[in-house]
């Protein structure tokens, strides 16, 4: 994957989706219209975290390179050199996974 330059800001990621599923579990082939937008993604790139109250930055809890589960109509999808990312917020981020 290339280097992208894209800086989130405050609490915001940039997150890789991961590839629609082509199958089922059952083994049937589904058509483009069929498939559901991925919940899946490695994590590209961080903001600098939450400005908080005090005017200090509040501790991201993920960082670039985590792969992540997040909420299914969470963030903005844009698309940078052909390749499509998701811009979320920290808090849509649901789990971490962890191999």
């Amino acid at each position: 994957m290339a280097k992208v330059n894209v800086k989130p800001l405050d609490d915001r990621v940039l997150v890789s989706q991961c590839e629609a599923e082509e199958k089922t579990a059952g083994g049937i082939v589904l058509p483009d219209t069929a498939k559901e937008k991925p919940q899946r993604g490695k994590i590209v790139a961080t903001g600098p975290g939450k400005l908080l109250d005090s005017g200090e930055r509040g501790k991201m809890s993920v960082s670039t390179g985590d792969e992540v589960f997040y909420g299914k109509y969470a963030g903005s999808d844009v698309e940078i050199d052909g390749t499509k990312y998701v811009i979320l917020k920290e808090t849509d981020i649901l789990a971490i996974i962890d191999r």
